[in-house]
């Protein structure tokens, strides 16, 4: 074998297999956003099935929950029930958008007739909004709290003790629970 092509190949492959290794057991779920701390990004985007535009600096004063979700996401599907469900739960409390991330718009009102939709969708029709957020894929959810910073970021499919974190950290003087 030629020596060149082993030093060669062993020092494209060892610093790789290295930071393979060394993140190996690292939470996905955990990755620090810079926008944590920060306000969030504003936007200005139009709802599936028309109607005004939805803007986040409309909705200040009040916490939101922003979820970049697709219908072609199975972990996106996987936490639809627990985004419903939270979102009913604090209706009035907290307002939650579906920020839809690469999908067409008639395959989300499908997905959403025949799943449900408590709270609005609104299409992110440039990709525009992901890139503002840093979104890598879907689904991650924002917690932005009543004066627009955002305070959690989450990069996995949410569960019902991660919504509870989530919210908690967003409107701790008016969540118990969101059931």
């Amino acid at each position: 074998m030629n020596r060149k092509v082993l030093v060669v190949g062993a020092a494209v492959v060892l610093p790789l297999l290295g930071v393979l290794l060394a993140n190996i057991r690292r939470d996905p779920s955990t990755v620090r956003s810079p926008l944590v701390g920060r306000a969030a990004p504003p936007f200005r985007l139009s709802p599936v099935g028309g109607g005004p535009p939805v803007t986040l600096d409309s909705l200040r004063g009040r916490p939101v929950v922003i979820n970049f979700w697709a219908t072609w996401c199975g972990p996106c599907i996987q936490e639809h029930e627990v985004l419903q469900q939270a979102a009913r739960a604090t209706a009035g409390r907290v307002q939650f958008l579906g920020i839809v991330y690469e999908d067409e718009e008639e395959r989300v009102r499908e997905f959403l007739l025949a799943r449900g939709g408590a709270y609005p969708a609104i299409l992110d029709r440039d990709g525009g909004t992901a890139i503002a957020y840093g979104v890598a894929g879907v689904p991650e959810t924002y917690f932005i709290d009543a004066t627009g910073r955002v305070a959690f970021k989450y990069g996995l499919p949410l569960d019902e003790v991660t919504m509870r974190e989530g919210l908690r950290r967003i409107a701790p003087d008016q969540m118990t629970e969101a059931r």
